[in-house]
């Protein structure tokens, strides 16, 4: 691999790769530094690619091992893992507004209004045990498979369902409670 297509790749995957750290570690400090090392990996480790699973689950696998092996670390049981910090997502939520008719935008109050739905479900998200977070940030941030997710967490496929549903569940009764 060269470096001109090692940055194409970073280019295309960076931010999912960036965003899934960050969703298993709570912190955007240990994601900057955890996806260079991801990328770093892939340069390296390219020829490993055998192609049963997409590229991008490949790579997520990379990452979830990373983090996995930073969370062993020297480094992290020494205490210096940090707290929840705040979401610094300023994409638009997929799926979030309906289709806009051609020539209308919406008011400054209704983007304003969509934003903040959008950080308090991450908020709740970020809030959820582990494994169901795990999951349901590869379903909806990473847009993979119940199969990728499978096979990048080890789990079974019907395990996978189970997680994503019941964690689904959890972030519907939050935001119900929310509601009241």
């Amino acid at each position: 691999m060269s470096e001109e297509q090692l940055r194409q790749i970073m280019g295309f995957y960076g931010n999912d790769v960036w965003h899934y750290i960050y969703y298993l570690t709570k912190s955007a400090d240990i994601a900057d530094d955890l996806a260079q090392e991801v990328f770093i990996k892939c340069f390296y480790r390219i020829g490993t690619y055998r192609g049963p699973s997409s590229f991008k689950a490949w790579l997520f696998t990379i990452a979830r091992n990373t983090v996995f092996s930073y969370r062993k670390s020297r480094f992290f049981r020494s205490g210096f893992w940090g707290g929840v910090q705040a979401i610094r997502n300023n994409e638009p939520a997929r799926n979030s507004w309906p289709d806009e008719l051609p020539g209308t935008a919406r008011s400054a109050e209704m983007e304003y209004l969509g934003n903040r739905r959008t950080d308090e479900i991450w908020s709740i998200i970020m809030q959820l045990p582990d494994k169901f977070r795990e999951v349901l940030v590869l379903d909806l941030k990473a847009e993979l498979s119940v199969q990728e997710i499978a096979g990048l967490t080890g789990l079974s496929p019907g395990t996978v369902k189970s997680r994503l549903h019941r964690a689904r569940h959890k972030v519907q009764e939050k935001l119900r409670g929310m509601e009241s």
